[in-house]
């Protein structure tokens, strides 16, 4: 009986220690987990580090921005206007040449021939001319006679300058200055006439035909600036409006304008594409941010305005009594504890004893207050973010134009918008501005 009793109670106290086991480590896993929960639901996000820009007033040029196609000012396509076969070519590719000078020879053997057989056939009629008026003047000749041979001196001279003609049109002259291009013949090739042979171009002076909407037609007049651009963004060619269209294209609805610009560097093209910008008055006291710190969305374009966080309530002044009584208490214990029939040294031992919690209790004072000097030291304004809905506006050399929602010092991210979001804590660092290129930025260093 006693052993069976004695087996109850130790498989109850076997069972009591696995269950206080297996309690232990359930509580110690909610413990766990919920401290986890505790820590990352109260830890806050790092701050996101920033390029920021101050958003004030400044000068605006507007303008209006079109496509262009760049042709030379003198530019054509030479052909020859007779048949025959190529003797000699003059010229070589990219050669300047002078006006009237001659780029190619057809072979003109029979027309030379048929001139000089002519130019004879006019000296025989001379001959016979002069003859025919001595005898008019004797009045042995008839009058008829004489002016047949003046019509005949006169047709000759005329047929001689028919066969020059005709002779000339063998060669193939420059009509201007210029630059020529690549031959499109070869020696020995027969042209018909109208084969083209050579481009010429005279690069001196491009123009630039460009189309403009009709809406923007009264912003234009002649002599407006125009800057141009070949990519890139920058536009470091400057020229003037030569020439508007009075009449605006029925099916497009555009009105065509031709500009003029210098090209002394020689690195406009005819038929290159070009970027057009009609410069227009300048506006003043515009508020412009830069196009990198606009975001379009779905609910409309917005910017991250840094805003100084809003600081926390302080704790109330009461909170400081219950630390102050325990060193008083530990000061008036000795005192108030010590007996009326107590010897005086005996009496010094608890005063020496109380001043000791006090000094301890002033040490965590002292330490306390050492890490507050480098707080105050560094302590800096927290910095959040607002996200603000704004009207853009006009747009130009990377800068866009803020109609609604912006002020006047609002500091305004530039950089980094699709990480950030509204309330985060963020540190501005304008090391590097991101609306320059790498390059420039190098340059600067």
């Amino acid at each position: 009986m006693f052993k069976r009793i004695l087996r109850i109670v130790i498989i109850a106290l076997v069972l009591l220690v696995l269950v206080v086991v297996v309690g232990g480590i359930v509580g110690f896993n909610f413990l766990r987990d919920n401290g986890i929960k505790q820590y990352f639901a109260s830890m806050k996000p790092p701050a996101a580090t920033v390029s920021t820009t101050i958003a004030k007033p400044s000068t605006w040029t507007p303008g209006v921005e079109a496509i262009g196609t760049v042709r030379a000012v003198r530019g054509v396509d030479l052909t020859v206007e007779t048949t025959g076969i190529v003797k000699e070519i003059l010229f070589h590719a990219n050669q300047k040449v002078a006006d009237g000078a001659v780029l190619l020879q057809l072979d003109g053997a029979v027309e030379r021939a048929d001139l000089e057989a002519t130019k004879a056939q006019v000296a025989l009629v001379q001959m016979a001319l002069t003859r025919a008026i001595e005898l008019q003047r004797r009045g042995v000749n008839a009058e008829a006679t004489l002016d047949t041979a003046r019509a005949t001196a006169s047709a000759t001279a005329a047929q001689v300058n028919k066969l020059q003609a005709v002779l000339d049109q063998k060669q193939l002259t420059a009509p201007f200055s210029g630059t020529v291009g690549i031959p499109k013949i070869d020696l020995g090739q027969y042209l018909a006439p109208g084969t083209v042979v050579v481009t010429l171009q005279d690069l001196d002076t491009m123009r630039v035909d460009f189309t403009v909407p009709e809406q923007q037609l009264p912003s234009l007049k002649i002599g407006q600036t125009v800057r141009l651009g070949i990519g890139g963004g920058e536009m470091p060619y400057a020229g003037t409006i030569r020439g508007i269209d009075p009449k605006i294209d029925p099916s497009s609805r555009l009105v065509n304008v031709r500009a003029e610009v210098a090209n002394t560097e020689g690195k406009l093209t005819p038929g290159q594409f070009v970027q057009v910008r009609v410069e227009l008055p300048e506006e003043q006291n515009v508020l412009t941010l830069p196009q990198t710190a606009l975001t379009t969305s779905l609910y409309g374009d917005y910017i991250f305005v840094v805003q100084q966080a809003k600081p926390a309530e302080a704790p109330p002044a009461q909170a400081a009594k219950p630390e102050e009584k325990p060193a008083a208490s530990a000061t008036e214990k000795p005192a108030d504890a010590q007996p009326a029939d107590t010897k005086p040294a005996d009496a010094m031992k608890p005063a020496a004893g109380a001043t000791k919690p006090a000094a301890e209790a002033a040490k965590p004072a002292d330490k306390a207050a050492d890490p507050a000097k480098p707080a105050a030291e560094g302590d800096k304004p927290a910095l959040v973010l607002s996200q603000v809905f704004v009207k853009p506006g006009r747009r130009n050399a990377g800068m866009v134009e803020i109609v609604e929602g912006l002020k006047a010092g609002d500091e305004v991210v530039t950089a980094g918008q699709n990480r950030l979001f509204n309330g985060m804590s963020v540190a501005v660092d304008n090391t590097i501005d991101p609306t320059k290129s790498a390059n420039k930025q190098a340059d600067q260093q």
